[in-house]
């Protein structure tokens, strides 16, 4: 009896207030009032993609699960719109292993970036194991260590790189130095040209 009552005068004394302050349904209208999207988003097409704006995605209906091109943006969007429209904006087709690249007529890696990998798999094709290949800007031809099989990277991207990191002494950063190689103790003779 006394446990009853000593319940009881504590359920009076709890302010229902505090228990539930809001209901959940209340917070998220809130939340949705404050943050409301002014225009329906859409995809656009990739003619239409002239900045970096117009790869922000509508993102999914409420109640739905997005799917890849309701909430990729930069550019996983930019080659998921181009797909769509049937252009590989990256050219992801593999290289050339019609013939063996040489110094005079290397096999061609075009790429954007200040690097470049490229596999190769010998020739004819699939005689070896892959052997990464490393093509850069600074270093632009590269020749594979077990079939002799020589690429050279095709620069495609901008001619002046924001993010380049030419500027290191003002910053206190010693400048880039590519690392030492086997290449670097072969006598001046033997370098490719």
């Amino acid at each position: 009896m006394f446990l009853q009552r000593t319940a009881f005068a504590l359920a009076r004394r709890t302010p229902t207030r505090a228990i539930a302050a809001r209901p959940f349904s209340s917070s998220v209208s809130r939340f949705n009032k404050k943050y409301e999207v002014k225009q329906e988003g859409k995809i656009l097409p990739f003619e239409e993609i002239k900045t970096e704006d117009d790869l922000i995605p509508p993102g999914a209906k409420a109640g739905t699960v997005p799917v890849d091109i309701e909430h990729a943006t930069g550019l996983e969007r930019l080659e998921l719109v181009g797909k769509m429209q049937g252009i590989d904006i990256f050219d992801m087709r593999p290289l050339d292993a019609s013939r063996k690249g040489t110094l005079e007529d290397p096999i061609i890696v075009p790429g954007a970036g200040d690097e470049q990998y490229a596999g190769c798999t010998g020739f004819p094709a699939d005689s070896h194991q892959v052997n990464w290949l490393t093509v850069s800007r600074d270093r632009p031809i590269e020749r594979c260590g077990e079939c002799g099989n020589v690429v050279k990277l095709n620069y495609v991207g901008p001619l002046e790189d924001p993010h380049a990191h030419d500027h290191g002494h003002e910053h206190g950063h010693p400048p880039h130095e590519e690392p030492k190689t086997f290449a670097d103790f072969v006598k001046p003779e033997y370098w490719y040209r």
